[in-house]
């Protein structure tokens, strides 16, 4: 298994961010990917187009987590070990819908978790950003 850093970034906003801000969507060092913070836009589209809903923007910021991992070799949100989660607003809400996204996407083991509460991300509208660390032990 190789040791070197593979980058990647997912098709449509992953390359769209590639190309604007510099930066890849993950990276592979062996077993483990790391990802940066994916927020709640559509992953098909460079326009950053945020849900009012905060739960739907939850919802999608969690199926990028997943697309993200995939696309870096893993198997997605399932080998999570690791979870950073940014919130421009950390009430009761937002920490039970995130909690039920855990046990949808990670049902069989919890990783750590740590939520940041912030005054403002990245970019316009977002709420919510989440980060992971995955452990995929076999090679890509």
């Amino acid at each position: 298994m190789s040791n070197n850093p593979k980058f990647s970034a997912y098709p449509g906003f992953g390359d769209h961010a590639f190309e604007l801000y510099g930066y890849s969507q993950a990276v592979r060092i062996g077993s483990r990917v790391d990802i940066s913070g994916q927020g709640g836009w559509d992953p098909n589209s460079e326009d950053v187009v945020i849900s009012a809903d905060i739960k739907e923007e939850i919802d999608q910021a969690f199926r990028n987590v997943d697309l993200t991992l995939k696309n870096a070799g893993s198997k997605g949100l399932s080998q999570a070990v690791q979870i950073r989660s940014y919130h421009t607003n950390l009430g009761d809400e937002v920490i039970a819908h995130m909690t039920e996204n855990f046990k949808k996407w990670i049902p069989d083991h919890k990783p750590i978790w740590t939520a940041i509460g912030v005054t403002k991300l990245g970019l316009p509208g977002m709420r919510v950003e989440i980060e992971a660390v995955a452990h995929d032990p076999q090679e890509t």
